[in-house]
């Protein structure tokens, strides 16, 4: 028989009373905040507050601009003491690392003695603060958020699949923020994860396709690709970072030219949370697509011993630097290398034919994670001038190579996919739900 009243003039003034603590010492200069258009603070201030402030004396200044840790920055001035990053550190990440001191109104956060926020969940923290307290160091000032766009994506840092935004503006990435999925990660995601989008402006990037070391139109790159590929004895060293449709594709080939295909296994320590041992997003799909067997061996020892003896004299890589599962610069000079990648690697360096490719940011597709949970992410950016979507590269060389029409859009591929994969039946790229 309980009854609640929530709309009283009791209430009312209970709330606005609450309203007017919190703001007592917190600075009243939301233009200039840091979290201004994401702040909790703000929105309740203007569906619960007076609307005018009755505080007349000075208030408490605190620290600003302080180095909590190498990723987070803390203006305690704007902290309401809410403790919610204590308790995350304490309950998720069992990193015990933040704690107040003082009394009363001039308590202030800070690190324990001897320690600081370092550990690989600290932006986690950012994410939680109400406020504009706690603030990433990296994106700090340099964008204000009603500017962005959202695109939902998936982090492929590891098999966990942790569900991300992708916050970009003009074609150039500002930030990356966990995307809330209970099923796979919560609201959490690793900072590791977020530094990602670096990759997009990195130095070593391809941004032409490249016939023995020089400039190449694509379908020029594309045919010289399929010439070589098509006249030796093939190999395919396929990954776990290409998605499902790029994996498929490959898979393709390698039937059509009856070469064996070989996943080079990244496998790292855990930490029991969203960082799992597979540091590969799409491990699994390549057993749903049949691009191998079993999960990978630790490296391409068994192709070493192939192209030592002769057997193997032509290579397709894809995503993957070999050198560093075991192939050596003298048996790369031994075949004759296709390369599709994104980055400059010892095996590009080597390649006879490079064809640059599209990072996760830059493109559309799946991944399968540790669970064998299917999730799409989208394309963010759009890629380098010129280039072309990695599944539009495979299905322009599998197309040449069975002289044929072959599909190169995520729509068509899909439909394939749905009728020669069983795990697949029934499914089309639109109806996978963006969680």
């Amino acid at each position: 028989g309980m009854r609640i009243k929530t709309e009283s003039d009791l209430v009312k003034d209970c709330r606005e009373g609450v309203m007017e603590f919190l703001l007592v010492n917190h600075p009243l200069d939301c233009p200039i905040c840091d979290q201004a258009g994401e702040c909790s603070l703000q929105e309740f201030a203007m569906d619960y507050g007076r609307g005018y402030s009755r505080y007349q004396e000075r208030k408490n200044v605190k620290p600003k601009r302080t180095r909590l840790g190498p990723r987070v920055t803390l203006d305690d001035e704007r902290c309401i003491l809410c403790s919610r990053c204590i308790r995350f550190g304490q309950e998720i990440a069992d990193e015990d690392v933040l704690g107040f001191v003082d009394r009363g109104s001039f308590s202030t956060l800070t690190c324990h003695p001897n320690r600081e926020l370092d550990h690989n969940y600290s932006l986690n923290t950012v994410d939680i603060c109400p406020v504009g307290a706690l603030t990433s160091t990296d994106f700090r000032f340099k964008m204000r958020v009603w500017f962005l766009k959202e695109t939902p994506s998936i982090c492929a840092e590891s098999s966990i699949g942790t569900n991300t935004n992708i916050w970009s503006r003009e074609g150039i990435i500002h930030r990356i923020t966990p995307r809330c999925n209970d099923a796979v990660n919560d609201t959490w995601m690793t900072d590791s994860g977020r530094e990602l989008y670096s990759q997009v402006e990195a130095k070593t990037r391809h941004k032409s396709f490249r016939i023995d070391g020089n400039p190449a139109d694509a379908n020029d790159a594309v045919q010289e690709a399929a010439r070589i590929l098509g006249s030796g004895n093939l190999a395919v060293v396929a990954s776990g970072h290409q998605s499902v449709e790029e994996q498929f594709l490959t898979k393709k080939i390698a039937n059509h030219l009856a070469a064996q295909t070989h996943i080079v296994r990244h496998w790292d320590e855990g930490d029991e949370l969203l960082l799992s041992e597979d540091r590969t997003p799409n491990t699994r799909g390549a057993l749903l697509t049949g691009l191998t067997d079993a999960l990978p061996a630790e490296s391409l020892s068994a192709l070493t011993a192939k192209i030592d003896s002769g057997d193997i004299d032509t290579l397709l890589v894809c995503s993957e630097d070999a050198t560093t599962a075991g192939l050596s610069a003298d048996q790369l000079d031994k075949v004759k290398l296709i390369h599709l990648g994104t980055h400059s690697t010892d095996t590009s360096e080597a390649a006879h034919v490079i064809l640059p490719g599209l990072t996760v940011f830059e493109k559309n597709g799946t991944f399968v994670n540790l669970n064998f949970r299917l999730q799409k992410f989208q394309q963010a950016i759009p890629g380098p001038a010129g280039l072309l979507p990695d599944i539009m590269l495979l299905g322009k060389l599998l197309a040449t190579l069975v002289e044929s029409d072959a599909p190169t859009n995520i729509n068509t591929i899909w439909q394939a996919l749905a009728n020669e994969v069983p795990a697949f039946e029934g499914i089309n790229f639109s109806s996978i739900p963006a969680d």
